[in-house]
């Protein structure tokens, strides 16, 4: 097999750029134009707005439960961006109405408003498919948003568990990628050694709806039957065995 052919072998195997070629001492002009624009786009999804319109009615249809909007502190994008502190906990007025849940569900816009836009309500169908005599709370769709955000919200509705689907940080060839963090007794302070994630949630190229289903699914299950979640709690890809 020739070096190019070897090259192209890897390529349609990964999205990761790998066997680029050079100009001298220098990229092709091509890969810059290609680095360039994954780089606008990887900007473009940290900076665009969520549409809470059109996720609240995907939710609502995926799910058919009622749907929460909420907001952190922060102001706007700007604000959010220089004080991550400000999208970790809920601004005033939210009306979150507690009671006996299992389970509640926080789909936060995060870094990509993009990747919860393309997936958050795929992925909740998949997973509330799995979870059977749950008692899930409506789901709460939150803007300027960091993943302890759902700390503050699952305190609020005295769930057992929070899991908050979120935009993750873009990268170069993935501006779309959700991720899915879980916490066993939600309250402000808990610390991220205390949660477990499930990332990279973006079908065809990532994880489909389905495996990161499962995997939440087992992942929660163990989380209310040990009452922990973190650290303590691992994903052995075998449906999570006691760890006795």
């Amino acid at each position: 097999m020739s070096t190019a052919d070897a090259w192209r072998v890897l390529r349609e195997a990964t999205q990761a750029r790998v066997g680029l070629g050079r100009a001298g001492d220098a990229l092709p002009t091509a890969e810059i134009l290609r680095l360039d624009a994954a780089h606008a786009l990887a900007r473009d999804a940290v900076h665009a707005p969520l549409d809470v319109e059109a996720l609240v009615t995907d939710l609502r249809g995926a799910t058919g439960l009622d749907v929460v909007r909420v907001a952190s502190e922060a102001g706007d994008r700007t604000e959010y961006l220089q004080r991550p502190d400000l999208g970790r906990r809920l601004a005033d007025g939210a009306e979150l109405t507690a009671g006996e849940w299992d389970l509640a569900v926080v789909v936060a816009d995060g870094l990509s408003a993009r990747a919860v836009q393309a997936h958050a309500a795929g992925l909740l169908a998949a997973l509330l498919a799995r979870l059977e005599g749950w008692a899930v709370a409506p789901p709460v769709v939150a803007t300027q948003a960091r993943v302890a955000l759902g700390d503050d919200v699952g305190s609020r509705l005295g769930a057992a568990l929070v899991l908050v689907l979120i935009g993750e940080r873009p990268g170069m060839s993935a501006p779309d990628s959700l991720g899915a963090y879980l916490t066993w007794g939600p309250r402000r302070g808990r610390a991220d050694a205390e949660r477990n994630c499930v990332s990279n949630v973006r079908p065809p190229h990532g994880l489909s709806y389905e495996r990161a289903a499962d995997v939440l699914a087992a992942l929660l299950t163990e989380s209310r039957r040990r009452q922990l979640s973190g650290v303590g709690l691992k994903d052995t890809g075998e449906a999570l065995p006691p760890a006795d």
